[in-house]
Protein backbone atom coordinates (compact mmCIF):
# COMPACT_ATOMS: atom_id res chain seq x y z
CA UNK A 1 0.00 0.00 0.00
CA UNK A 2 1.26 3.44 -0.82
CA UNK A 3 2.34 5.48 2.20
CA UNK A 4 0.13 8.26 0.87
CA UNK A 5 -2.95 6.17 1.55
CA UNK A 6 -4.05 6.89 5.06
CA UNK A 7 -5.24 4.25 7.52
CA UNK A 8 -8.57 4.67 9.27
CA UNK A 9 -11.38 2.43 10.42
CA UNK A 10 -14.04 4.24 8.43
CA UNK A 11 -16.17 3.23 5.46
CA UNK A 12 -13.43 3.93 2.92
CA UNK A 13 -11.13 1.36 4.56
CA UNK A 14 -12.49 -1.44 2.39
CA UNK A 15 -10.87 0.16 -0.69
CA UNK A 16 -7.55 1.23 0.76
CA UNK A 17 -5.74 -1.90 -0.32
CA UNK A 18 -6.53 -0.98 -3.93
CA UNK A 19 -6.75 2.77 -3.66
CA UNK A 20 -4.65 3.25 -6.76
CA UNK A 21 -6.87 1.10 -8.96
CA UNK A 22 -8.98 2.82 -11.61
CA UNK A 23 -12.62 3.55 -10.79
CA UNK A 24 -14.18 0.84 -12.93
CA UNK A 25 -17.89 1.35 -13.40
CA UNK A 26 -18.29 -2.37 -13.82
CA UNK A 27 -16.35 -3.29 -10.70
CA UNK A 28 -18.13 -5.71 -8.37
CA UNK A 29 -19.87 -4.06 -5.46
CA UNK A 30 -18.14 -4.57 -2.11
CA UNK A 31 -19.87 -6.08 0.87
CA UNK A 32 -21.94 -3.34 2.46
CA UNK A 33 -22.06 -3.00 6.23
CA UNK A 34 -25.68 -2.51 7.12
CA UNK A 35 -27.74 -1.98 10.23
CA UNK A 36 -31.33 -3.09 10.66
CA UNK A 37 -33.33 -0.19 9.21
CA UNK A 38 -36.50 1.18 10.74
CA UNK A 39 -39.64 -0.17 9.03
CA UNK A 40 -40.14 3.12 7.17
CA UNK A 41 -36.63 2.83 5.71
CA UNK A 42 -37.17 -0.60 4.16
CA UNK A 43 -38.29 0.68 0.75
CA UNK A 44 -35.39 3.14 0.64
CA UNK A 45 -32.95 0.33 1.45
CA UNK A 46 -34.40 -1.84 -1.30
CA UNK A 47 -34.13 1.00 -3.83
CA UNK A 48 -30.52 1.79 -2.92
CA UNK A 49 -29.27 -1.82 -2.81
CA UNK A 50 -31.35 -3.11 -5.71
CA UNK A 51 -28.69 -2.54 -8.41
CA UNK A 52 -26.21 -4.65 -6.41
CA UNK A 53 -28.48 -7.66 -5.78
CA UNK A 54 -28.68 -10.84 -7.78
CA UNK A 55 -31.83 -11.29 -9.85
CA UNK A 56 -33.37 -13.71 -7.35
CA UNK A 57 -32.56 -11.53 -4.33
CA UNK A 58 -33.99 -8.52 -6.14
CA UNK A 59 -37.23 -10.46 -6.69
CA UNK A 60 -37.53 -11.09 -2.95
CA UNK A 61 -36.67 -7.49 -2.07
CA UNK A 62 -39.20 -6.06 -4.52
CA UNK A 63 -41.89 -8.38 -3.21
CA UNK A 64 -41.47 -7.36 0.43
CA UNK A 65 -41.20 -3.67 -0.43
CA UNK A 66 -44.28 -3.61 -2.67
CA UNK A 67 -46.52 -5.75 -0.44
CA UNK A 68 -45.27 -5.61 3.17
CA UNK A 69 -48.64 -6.64 4.59
CA UNK A 70 -48.97 -9.72 2.40
CA UNK A 71 -45.36 -10.82 2.79
CA UNK A 72 -45.44 -10.36 6.57
CA UNK A 73 -47.94 -13.25 6.71
CA UNK A 74 -45.75 -15.61 4.69
CA UNK A 75 -43.31 -18.14 6.09
CA UNK A 76 -39.83 -18.27 4.63
CA UNK A 77 -40.89 -21.25 2.51
CA UNK A 78 -44.03 -19.50 1.32
CA UNK A 79 -42.16 -16.33 0.36
CA UNK A 80 -39.56 -18.40 -1.51
CA UNK A 81 -42.36 -20.12 -3.45
CA UNK A 82 -44.12 -16.78 -4.03
CA UNK A 83 -41.00 -15.22 -5.56
CA UNK A 84 -39.76 -18.33 -7.36
CA UNK A 85 -36.56 -18.42 -5.32
CA UNK A 86 -35.16 -20.53 -2.47
CA UNK A 87 -35.33 -20.25 1.31
CA UNK A 88 -31.60 -19.52 1.38
CA UNK A 89 -32.12 -16.60 -1.02
CA UNK A 90 -34.88 -15.19 1.19
CA UNK A 91 -32.63 -15.35 4.26
CA UNK A 92 -29.67 -13.80 2.39
CA UNK A 93 -31.91 -10.99 1.15
CA UNK A 94 -33.16 -10.30 4.67
CA UNK A 95 -29.58 -10.07 5.92
CA UNK A 96 -28.48 -7.83 3.05
CA UNK A 97 -31.34 -5.48 3.89
CA UNK A 98 -29.97 -5.26 7.43
CA UNK A 99 -32.02 -7.80 9.40
CA UNK A 100 -30.43 -10.64 11.41
CA UNK A 101 -32.85 -13.13 9.92
CA UNK A 102 -36.17 -13.59 8.17
CA UNK A 103 -38.14 -13.42 11.43
CA UNK A 104 -36.85 -9.88 12.03
CA UNK A 105 -37.74 -8.90 8.47
CA UNK A 106 -41.29 -10.20 8.96
CA UNK A 107 -41.68 -8.09 12.12
CA UNK A 108 -40.48 -5.02 10.20
CA UNK A 109 -42.89 -5.77 7.37
CA UNK A 110 -45.79 -6.04 9.81
CA UNK A 111 -44.83 -2.70 11.39
CA UNK A 112 -44.51 -1.07 7.97
CA UNK A 113 -47.92 -2.41 6.93
CA UNK A 114 -49.46 -0.95 10.08
CA UNK A 115 -47.88 2.44 9.38
CA UNK A 116 -49.16 2.45 5.82
CA UNK A 117 -52.64 1.48 6.97
CA UNK A 118 -52.76 4.33 9.47
CA UNK A 119 -51.57 6.96 6.97
CA UNK A 120 -51.72 5.74 3.42
CA UNK A 121 -49.93 7.71 0.73
CA UNK A 122 -51.91 9.30 -2.14
CA UNK A 123 -52.92 6.86 -4.85
CA UNK A 124 -50.71 8.27 -7.58
CA UNK A 125 -47.73 6.83 -9.39
CA UNK A 126 -44.41 8.40 -10.29
CA UNK A 127 -44.76 7.52 -13.97
CA UNK A 128 -45.47 10.59 -16.05
CA UNK A 129 -46.81 10.13 -19.56
CA UNK A 130 -46.40 12.61 -22.39
CA UNK A 131 -50.14 13.25 -22.49
CA UNK A 132 -50.72 13.54 -18.73
CA UNK A 133 -52.80 16.56 -17.71
CA UNK A 134 -50.74 19.21 -15.94
CA UNK A 135 -52.70 18.66 -12.72
CA UNK A 136 -51.63 14.99 -12.72
CA UNK A 137 -48.03 15.96 -13.37
CA UNK A 138 -48.05 18.28 -10.36
CA UNK A 139 -49.64 15.62 -8.13
CA UNK A 140 -47.24 12.88 -9.23
CA UNK A 141 -44.14 15.04 -8.86
CA UNK A 142 -45.21 16.35 -5.47
CA UNK A 143 -45.84 12.82 -4.25
CA UNK A 144 -42.49 11.56 -5.52
CA UNK A 145 -40.63 14.50 -3.98
CA UNK A 146 -42.25 13.89 -0.60
CA UNK A 147 -41.52 10.16 -0.81
CA UNK A 148 -37.92 10.80 -1.80
CA UNK A 149 -37.33 13.06 1.19
CA UNK A 150 -38.94 10.52 3.52
CA UNK A 151 -36.86 7.67 2.05
CA UNK A 152 -33.64 9.65 2.32
CA UNK A 153 -34.29 10.71 5.91
CA UNK A 154 -35.26 7.19 6.94
CA UNK A 155 -32.23 5.58 5.31
CA UNK A 156 -29.58 8.15 6.29
CA UNK A 157 -26.84 6.68 8.47
CA UNK A 158 -26.74 9.11 11.40
CA UNK A 159 -23.35 7.84 12.55
CA UNK A 160 -21.79 8.55 9.17
CA UNK A 161 -23.55 11.93 9.08
CA UNK A 162 -22.18 12.90 12.51
CA UNK A 163 -18.63 11.96 11.51
CA UNK A 164 -18.93 13.89 8.25
CA UNK A 165 -20.20 16.96 10.12
CA UNK A 166 -17.31 16.74 12.59
CA UNK A 167 -14.78 16.55 9.75
CA UNK A 168 -16.28 19.55 7.95
CA UNK A 169 -16.50 21.62 11.13
CA UNK A 170 -12.75 21.31 11.75
CA UNK A 171 -11.54 21.29 8.14
CA UNK A 172 -8.70 23.54 7.03
CA UNK A 173 -10.14 23.53 3.52
CA UNK A 174 -13.13 21.89 1.83
CA UNK A 175 -13.36 20.88 -1.84
CA UNK A 176 -16.68 19.80 -3.36
CA UNK A 177 -16.91 17.85 -6.63
CA UNK A 178 -19.97 17.40 -8.83
CA UNK A 179 -20.91 17.64 -12.50
CA UNK A 180 -24.21 18.21 -14.26
CA UNK A 181 -27.18 18.45 -11.90
CA UNK A 182 -25.01 17.39 -8.97
CA UNK A 183 -22.75 20.40 -9.56
CA UNK A 184 -25.66 22.66 -8.59
CA UNK A 185 -25.94 20.80 -5.29
CA UNK A 186 -22.18 21.07 -4.78
CA UNK A 187 -22.29 24.82 -5.32
CA UNK A 188 -25.12 25.07 -2.81
CA UNK A 189 -23.05 23.27 -0.17
CA UNK A 190 -19.96 25.37 -0.80
CA UNK A 191 -21.91 28.64 -0.65
CA UNK A 192 -23.56 27.62 2.61
CA UNK A 193 -20.23 26.75 4.21
CA UNK A 194 -18.66 29.99 2.99
CA UNK A 195 -21.46 31.94 4.66
CA UNK A 196 -20.44 30.57 8.06
CA UNK A 197 -16.75 31.31 7.66
CA UNK A 198 -15.36 28.04 6.29
CA UNK A 199 -13.04 27.84 3.28
CA UNK A 200 -15.00 25.85 0.70
CA UNK A 201 -14.81 25.61 -3.07
CA UNK A 202 -17.13 23.82 -5.50
CA UNK A 203 -15.30 22.47 -8.54
CA UNK A 204 -17.34 21.78 -11.67
CA UNK A 205 -14.43 21.69 -14.09
CA UNK A 206 -12.95 18.15 -13.86
CA UNK A 207 -9.42 19.36 -14.65
CA UNK A 208 -9.49 21.98 -11.89
CA UNK A 209 -11.02 19.45 -9.54
CA UNK A 210 -8.11 17.04 -10.00
CA UNK A 211 -5.42 19.72 -9.85
CA UNK A 212 -6.89 21.01 -6.59
CA UNK A 213 -7.41 17.52 -5.15
CA UNK A 214 -3.70 16.66 -5.38
CA UNK A 215 -2.94 19.67 -3.15
CA UNK A 216 -5.14 18.45 -0.29
CA UNK A 217 -3.67 16.92 2.85
CA UNK A 218 -4.79 15.52 6.21
CA UNK A 219 -7.09 18.04 7.86
CA UNK A 220 -8.77 18.88 4.56
CA UNK A 221 -12.11 17.46 3.40
CA UNK A 222 -13.26 16.45 -0.09
CA UNK A 223 -16.95 15.93 -0.83
CA UNK A 224 -18.12 14.06 -3.95
CA UNK A 225 -21.74 14.37 -5.06
CA UNK A 226 -22.92 11.86 -7.66
CA UNK A 227 -26.32 10.20 -7.78
CA UNK A 228 -25.12 7.25 -9.86
CA UNK A 229 -21.86 6.87 -7.96
CA UNK A 230 -20.13 6.04 -11.25
CA UNK A 231 -19.27 9.50 -12.62
CA UNK A 232 -15.59 9.37 -13.49
CA UNK A 233 -15.12 13.15 -13.37
CA UNK A 234 -16.22 13.06 -9.73
CA UNK A 235 -14.56 9.79 -8.69
CA UNK A 236 -11.12 10.79 -9.97
CA UNK A 237 -10.63 13.92 -7.82
CA UNK A 238 -12.08 12.10 -4.81
CA UNK A 239 -9.57 9.30 -5.31
CA UNK A 240 -6.74 11.81 -5.53
CA UNK A 241 -7.91 13.53 -2.34
CA UNK A 242 -8.24 10.14 -0.63
CA UNK A 243 -4.68 9.18 -1.54
CA UNK A 244 -3.36 12.55 -0.31
CA UNK A 245 -4.82 11.90 3.14
CA UNK A 246 -7.84 14.21 3.09
CA UNK A 247 -11.06 13.05 4.71
CA UNK A 248 -13.45 12.06 1.94
CA UNK A 249 -17.26 12.10 1.86
CA UNK A 250 -19.54 10.68 -0.84
CA UNK A 251 -23.17 11.72 -1.27
CA UNK A 252 -24.68 9.13 -3.59
CA UNK A 253 -27.79 7.16 -4.40
CA UNK A 254 -25.70 3.98 -4.84
CA UNK A 255 -23.79 3.23 -1.61
CA UNK A 256 -22.00 0.28 -3.24
CA UNK A 257 -20.90 2.17 -6.34
CA UNK A 258 -17.24 2.90 -7.23
CA UNK A 259 -17.31 6.36 -5.61
CA UNK A 260 -17.72 4.69 -2.20
CA UNK A 261 -14.37 2.90 -2.65
CA UNK A 262 -12.61 6.20 -1.94
CA UNK A 263 -14.99 7.59 0.69
CA UNK A 264 -14.36 7.62 4.42
CA UNK A 265 -18.04 8.47 4.93
CA UNK A 266 -20.91 7.52 2.62
CA UNK A 267 -24.19 9.42 2.87
CA UNK A 268 -26.86 7.58 0.89
CA UNK A 269 -29.68 9.39 -0.86
CA UNK A 270 -32.87 7.86 -2.16
CA UNK A 271 -32.34 5.90 -5.37
CA UNK A 272 -34.85 7.88 -7.42
CA UNK A 273 -36.01 6.56 -10.76
CA UNK A 274 -35.19 8.56 -13.86
CA UNK A 275 -36.87 8.44 -17.25
CA UNK A 276 -36.62 9.82 -20.77
CA UNK A 277 -38.84 12.72 -19.74
CA UNK A 278 -36.71 13.44 -16.69
CA UNK A 279 -33.13 12.21 -17.27
CA UNK A 280 -31.95 14.25 -14.26
CA UNK A 281 -34.90 13.60 -12.01
CA UNK A 282 -35.71 16.36 -9.55
CA UNK A 283 -36.06 13.83 -6.75
CA UNK A 284 -32.40 12.80 -7.00
CA UNK A 285 -31.39 16.44 -6.55
CA UNK A 286 -33.96 16.93 -3.80
CA UNK A 287 -32.51 14.08 -1.77
CA UNK A 288 -28.99 15.45 -2.28
CA UNK A 289 -30.11 18.90 -1.14
CA UNK A 290 -31.62 17.38 2.00
CA UNK A 291 -28.28 15.77 2.86
CA UNK A 292 -26.48 19.06 2.12
CA UNK A 293 -28.83 20.92 4.46
CA UNK A 294 -28.26 18.31 7.17
CA UNK A 295 -24.50 18.73 6.80
CA UNK A 296 -24.73 22.52 6.85
CA UNK A 297 -26.98 22.75 9.90
CA UNK A 298 -24.85 20.21 11.76
CA UNK A 299 -21.69 22.18 11.01
CA UNK A 300 -23.36 25.46 11.97
CA UNK A 301 -24.37 23.93 15.30
CA UNK A 302 -20.84 22.74 16.06
CA UNK A 303 -19.25 26.05 15.05
CA UNK A 304 -22.02 28.31 16.32
CA UNK A 305 -19.78 30.88 18.03
CA UNK A 306 -18.04 31.50 14.71
CA UNK A 307 -20.95 30.73 12.40
CA UNK A 308 -23.49 33.10 13.94
CA UNK A 309 -21.39 36.29 13.56
CA UNK A 310 -20.36 35.22 10.05
CA UNK A 311 -23.98 34.74 9.01
CA UNK A 312 -24.95 38.07 10.55
CA UNK A 313 -22.13 39.84 8.70
CA UNK A 314 -23.09 38.28 5.37
CA UNK A 315 -26.76 39.19 5.84
CA UNK A 316 -25.78 42.76 6.67
CA UNK A 317 -23.51 42.99 3.64
CA UNK A 318 -26.23 41.75 1.29
CA UNK A 319 -29.15 43.63 2.81
CA UNK A 320 -28.77 46.76 0.61
CA UNK A 321 -28.84 44.57 -2.51
CA UNK A 322 -32.22 43.13 -1.53
CA UNK A 323 -33.96 46.45 -0.89
CA UNK A 324 -36.23 47.26 -3.83
CA UNK A 325 -36.56 50.85 -4.96
CA UNK A 326 -39.95 52.41 -4.34
CA UNK A 327 -42.28 52.01 -7.33
CA UNK A 328 -43.30 55.14 -9.17
CA UNK A 329 -46.88 56.31 -8.76
CA UNK A 330 -47.39 56.11 -12.48
CA UNK A 331 -47.46 52.63 -13.99
CA UNK A 332 -45.46 52.17 -17.17
CA UNK A 333 -47.54 50.76 -20.01
CA UNK A 334 -46.23 48.39 -22.60
CA UNK A 335 -45.79 50.04 -25.98
CA UNK A 336 -47.81 48.41 -28.73
CA UNK A 337 -45.83 47.44 -31.82
CA UNK A 338 -46.39 49.58 -34.85
CA UNK A 339 -48.34 47.99 -37.70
Amino acid sequence: MSENVKETSTTGERARAGAGAPADVGAPAPALPVEAPAPAALRARVRSLGPHMTRSMHAVAEAVASDPAGCSRLTVSALAAHTGTSEATVVRTARLLGYPGYRDLRLALAALAAQQESGAAPAVTVDIAVDDPLADVVAKLAHEEAQTLADTAAGLDLGQLAEAVAALATARRIDVYGVGASSLVGQDLAQKLLRIGLIAHAHTDPHLAVTNAVLLRPGDVAVAITHSGTTGDVIEPLRRAFERGATTIAVTGRPGAPVAHYADHVLATSAARESRLRPAAMSSRTSQLLVVDCLFVGVAQQTYERAAPALAASYEALAPRHSATAPTSRRTTRQEPRP
